[in-house]
């Protein structure tokens, strides 16, 4: 399967994956500003956030990773630094901004992996599963650096709303859907997904031990 307008793909990768940059760094950079880590410490997670699911990716793919091929990436997560430490007073008012934030790069990093993958050939079951690397690896690099839980091993849904949107972008793929709204069909959905599981505590069963 190919776009049938492969510049206008790119584009919107291109944009799309340099929007989730700034948002993964963001979510990050607030994790760790939790955690009461210096602003280097906020840098190095901010960074993993925003360039590991993609990286893993990438090697998975046998591409060069997408950070390697432009500074941009890099200087939007110095960015989000720099937002973070100005905004401070004000971001720290908004309780939600880190799920916010973590939300709109997950959704984001979803699309951006699917659309890579099928632009180099890969089925979409395989896309479907990039596009939930892209998306959830980065913040399991990051709940590992700073000592948490990683949240795809939580009951929050997370990861399958990353899969549900893949499984979307499929259908619509499959019906020809113009790309532009396919992308933003997909993206609407994998945050009303996880908005809506957080404000109704919906979440998958959990694993219990057997006594």
């Amino acid at each position: 399967m190919t776009y049938s307008d492969p510049e206008l793909a790119s584009t919107v990768q291109k944009i799309i994956e340099i929007t989730g940059t700034f948002a993964f760094a963001i979510s990050g950079i607030r994790h760790a500003a939790a955690k009461h880590v210096d602003w280097f410490g906020g840098l190095v997670c901010g960074i993993a956030v925003a360039i590991g699911g993609g990286t893993l990716r990438d090697v998975m793919l046998g591409v060069t990773p997408f950070w390697m091929t432009s500074s941009v990436y890099m200087v939007c997560t110095v960015l989000a630094l720099l937002s973070v430490i100005v905004f401070a007073k004000y971001v720290e008012r908004l309780s939600n901004t880190w799920f916010v934030f973590d939300t709109l790069g997950l959704a984001l990093f979803t699309i951006a992996g699917l659309q890579k993958a099928l632009a180099l050939g890969q089925p979409f079951w395989v896309a479907i599963i990039m596009g939930c690397i892209t998306g959830a690896a980065g913040g399991v690099v990051r709940d590992v650096l700073l000592n948490n839980v990683p949240v795809i091993f939580q009951k929050e849904i997370y990861a399958m709303a990353s899969i549900a949107g893949g499984a979307l972008y499929w259908a619509l793929y499959a019906l020809g859907v113009e790309i532009g709204i396919t992308v933003v069909s997909c993206f609407l959905f994998i945050c009303l997904v996880r908005f809506l599981a957080m404000r109704y505590h919906i979440s998958l069963p959990m694993l219990r031990e057997q006594k």
